[in-house]
C-alpha cells in the first residue's frame, strides 16, 4: 500500500502531542506500542520506526488537561505493512494485558483501537488490498463489521513482536472539527477529495484514491471550540508533498482564500478552521 503514502500525493507523516507525564507516555509508546526513541530531551521526545519519526511528545509549560468537547484529535492511525503484523500486535497486547477499546473490519482495512495513558485515541490497522475495495462512483464503501480477532491472532502467532516493523507509517489522522463543510473546503484547498461520508457527521478525505488520509467529524458537537495551546492532545501534525513547486502552489491557494499560512525554511505552517495546526513539508 506504499502507493498511497508516496509520490505526488499529499499525506500525513507524523504528529506531535502535548503531554503531562512525559516519562509515562514514552514508556507506553515504547513498551506497549513498540516505537523506538529517536531523540530525547528534557521536555520533548521523538519516536518512530527504523529511525523515521512518526510521533513527537512535548511537555509544554503550564500544561493542562484538554477540556472536554473540543476540536482536536479523535485518533491517529498507525498503518502496518502486512496483516500478519496486526495479528502479532494483538497477541503482544494480550500477552501484556494491555487494554483495547475495540476493533473493526472496515471493508478497506482491519483496525484495532486503544487509548494512551492521557486518553489520546490510537488506531493500529492493516489495509485490505485495494483491488478488493468497492467504489460507487467516487465514493468508497467503508463499513464497520466485527474484527476477525481469532484469524489475526492465528496468522500472527509465529511472529515474535519486536516492536513496530520496518515500513510502519502514519496511515491517517482523524480529527474533531467544529463544522464539516467548512473543514472540507479547507482540506479541498490543500488537494484532498471527499471519498466517504457518515450520516452528515463525518467525512473521509484522501488523495490518489486512498480510502482516507484524513477523517473529519463533529462528534464533539457542532461549533465546538478549539483547545488551549497548552492543553494535552494534538499539538500539530505534518503533511508531506512532493516538490517545492507543489508546496508553493498550496501556499498560494491558501493565501488566495484567506486561510492562515506562513512559510519558514521550506515548511508551511497553517491550521484548519477548527484550529487543528498543520505543518506541510516536502517529502
Amino acid at each position: 500500500m506504499n502507493k498511497f503514502h508516496t509520490g505526488s500525493l499529499i499525506y500525513p507523516v507524523d504528529l506531535c502531542l502535548n503531554v503531562k507525564d512525559l516519562d509515562k507516555m514514552v514508556e507506553f509508546y515504547n513498551d506497549t506500542m513498540g516505537f523506538d526513541v529517536i531523540t530525547k530531551e528534557e521536555k520533548g521526545v521523538q519516536m518512530g520506526v527504523a529511525g523515521k519519526k512518526i510521533l513527537s511528545l512535548v511537555r509544554p509549560d503550564n500544561v493542562i488537561q484538554k477540556p472536554p468537547r473540543r476540536t482536536g484529535l479523535y485518533h491517529f492511525a498507525i498503518l502496518l505493512p502486512e496483516r500478519k503484523y496486526l495479528g502479532s500486535f494483538i497477541n503482544h497486547l494480550r500477552n501484556n494485558n494491555a487494554p483495547v477499546t475495540g476493533g473493526a473490519d472496515h471493508e478497506v482495512s482491519e483496525a484495532l483501537y486503544l487509548q494512551d495513558p492521557e486518553d489520546n485515541g490510537i488506531e493500529v490497522y492493516s489495509d485490505i488490498p485495494d483491488s478488493q475495495w468497492t467504489w460507487q462512483g467516487d465514493q468508497v464503501n467503508m463499513g464497520s463489521e466485527p474484527l476477525d480477532f481469532r484469524g489475526l491472532m492465528e496468522i500472527g502467532k509465529d511472529i515474535e513482536w519486536k516492536g513496530m516493523p520496518e515500513g510502519t507509517k502514519l496511515g491517517h489522522m482523524h480529527l474533531h472539527v467544529s463544522e464539516l463543510e467548512e473543514a472540507f473546503l479547507f482540506y479541498n484547498t490543500l488537494g484532498f477529495q471527499r471519498v466517504a461520508e457518515m450520516g452528515g457527521t463525518a467525512n473521509f478525505i484522501s488523495t490518489g484514491g486512498y480510502h482516507h488520509h484524513i477523517g473529519l467529524n463533529v462528534w464533539n458537537g457542532k461549533g465546538a471550540d478549539s483547545a488551549p495551546e497548552n492543553a494535552t492532545g494534538l499539538r500539530y501534525y505534518t503533511l508531506a508533498v512532493s516538490g517545492e513547486e507543489r508546496l508553493e502552489n498550496i501556499f498560494k491557494r491558501l493565501a488566495e482564500k484567506n486561510y492562515y499560512v506562513t512559510s519558514e525554511e521550506g515548511v508551511l505552517y497553517t491550521q484548519d478552521p477548527s484550529g487543528n495546526r498543520i505543518q506541510i513539508e516536502i517529502a
